[in-house]
């Protein structure tokens, strides 16, 4: 019986994955997207109706607690915490999670590749399309994924302090990021739209890749605002500047972007920067929950 079950939930993923390479995935996310970001009461409301009702949302730690109060479906998916509700771990030396979500997968980057799901992985240059000696550094070092379902708190938090040095928005495909699609489409990250951002910190060097998805109508954060969902070539940043024309530096815990509707984050570093708790695929963990510790 169990194994028919699991041949069962393979065909069914199988499927799943085939319907979304026909849909036209940058249309219907666009589409979905304007829908969200409206402010007309009767779409805002029916929206942030039907979500509650399919999802387990706790609007007691936002610091807007009533769904009528918010300007729209985005306002209400991304909806800030009230103070205190993510408090840093007192280790000076911690490193936390990113984001509220469930562990896809995470260990080393054996080979320049990393595990995506079983019998699944990917190469560290495919997911990060730059020039080599950037992502040589983190051959060998070590990589988490964090899934965020819909019922997740949406902004990304930086897992520690760091200067933004680069970002990337690499146009791809629109796929799924649940674990059925991670399980059934091979190198499904490096296939996927995504925002990258490099960092470097006293410790060394450290990357944040935003991978879109399906429905996710672009990815914004805190200092160059939205990237919407779109095909073409890829938007280099190097060397960002804040609004003052000086370096942009985040302290661990900082928000760093969004997600208008949901995805996955994946945190790279170099070879022994970090050591990481044992961390388990399934595994649900809130954002700056500790996860590992800096090397000093």
């Amino acid at each position: 019986k169990s194994q028919k079950s699991g041949i069962n939930m393979s065909f069914k993923s199988t499927c799943f994955a085939a319907i979304q390479t026909l849909v036209p995935q940058h249309g219907l996310s666009q589409c979905v997207g304007r829908l969200a970001a409206s402010k007309k009461p009767w779409v805002r409301d029916r929206f942030i109706q039907i979500f509650r009702h399919f999802y387990d949302i706790n609007l007691s730690e936002a610091v807007i607690e009533d769904a009528a109060d918010y300007d729209s479906f985005n306002d209400f998916f991304t909806r800030a915490l009230k103070p205190g509700a993510r408090p840093l771990p007192e280790n000076e030396l911690a490193v936390v999670c990113p984001a509220d979500g469930a562990i896809s997968e995470s260990g080393s980057i054996a080979a320049g590749r990393l595990l995506q799901a079983k019998n699944h992985d990917y190469r560290l240059d495919e997911l990060l399309p730059v020039q080599k000696q950037e992502w040589l550094k983190y051959v060998n070092g070590d990589f988490t994924t964090v899934y965020l379902a819909p019922k997740d708190y949406h902004r990304v938090h930086m897992p520690m302090a760091g200067r933004l040095v680069k970002t990337v928005y690499v146009p791809g495909m629109l796929y799924s990021v649940n674990q059925a699609t991670a399980a059934s489409i091979p190198r499904l990250f490096a296939k996927n739209e995504r925002l990258i951002a490099f960092f470097e910190s006293d410790q060394g060097h450290f990357c944040m890749v935003l991978v879109g998805a399906m429905i996710v109508s672009g990815i914004e954060t805190v200092f160059q605002g939205l990237y919407r969902t779109r095909p073409g070539e890829l938007l280099w940043n190097d060397n960002p500047r804040d609004t003052q024309g000086a370096s942009i530096i985040f302290e661990k815990g900082d928000e760093f972007g969004r997600f208008m509707l949901g995805s996955t984050v994946i945190l790279l570093t170099e070879p022994g920067m970090v050591s990481y708790k044992d961390l388990q695929p399934g595994q649900t963990l809130r954002c700056n929950q500790e996860i590992g510790a800096l090397n000093s």
